[in-house]
């Protein structure tokens, strides 16, 4: 479970945005509002990314434990953006497997094994070996989507995720990740401006103001 209690980020002193929310584990908060309005700020406080000129108060809790003080990288928040970001020096599977946590199965055999079984939750088995620069945009959307899930995050941010995509692929890779996420039982955070993802996601909307 994400909590945000009594959020406030401010700007150079100047308040930004104010957030009370609590995410369910398979739950998806969706935050719209203007550009300018700090729906990207918000993920970045989340993260342990907020850097100068803004600042945050309030606490920030994972499972009851309160994380604003925790480095980035002990956060165990998984992040997708609108670009795939995958390395394109890399296999499908290496991908992946790069996000994999020390504590994931050990072994050559093992460690495919895994990743398959994560390829075929998106019906995209028998890929790992491939370059990822073979793919088409859905399919480096879902592998940008297994990349995140392979970390074993507690919370997922999705800024803007789906924004790239044409309309049919965005409703199918929309539904891959909302499945996979409630699945997992994993709370999750949407930044978008476009209704459909909003009421895709299902859970409460947090409308942001413009500044």
């Amino acid at each position: 479970m994400l909590s945000l209690e009594n959020i406030v980020i401010y700007r150079d002193n100047v308040e930004l945005l104010n957030v009370n929310a609590c995410v369910e584990n398979g739950q998806v908060l969706t935050v719209m509002g203007p550009s300018g309005s700090g729906k990207s700020t918000l993920l970045q406080a989340i993260a342990g990314q907020l850097h100068a000129p803004f600042r945050c108060s309030g606490s920030i809790k994972i499972n009851n434990v309160v994380i604003n003080d925790k480095d980035a990288h002990l956060r165990k928040v998984g992040m997708m953006f609108q670009d795939a970001l995958l390395f394109e020096h890399m296999t499908v599977g290496e991908n992946i497997a790069f996000a994999m946590p020390e504590d994931a199965p050990k072994g050559k055999q093992a460690r495919n094994n895994a990743i398959e079984e994560l390829l075929g939750a998106v019906e995209l088995e028998g890929i790992a070996h491939r370059a990822v620069n073979t793919l088409s945009g859905g399919q480096q959307a879902r592998i940008s989507l297994l990349r995140t899930l392979a970390s074993q995050p507690d919370v997922v941010l999705l800024d803007e995720p789906f924004s790239k995509l044409d309309l049919t692929l965005r409703g199918q890779i929309r539904s891959w990740t909302f499945k996979q996420l409630q699945t997992r039982n994993i709370p999750a955070v949407l930044v978008t401006h476009d209704k459909d993802d909003a009421m895709a996601a299902g859970g409460d909307i947090i409308e942001l103001s413009p500044c």
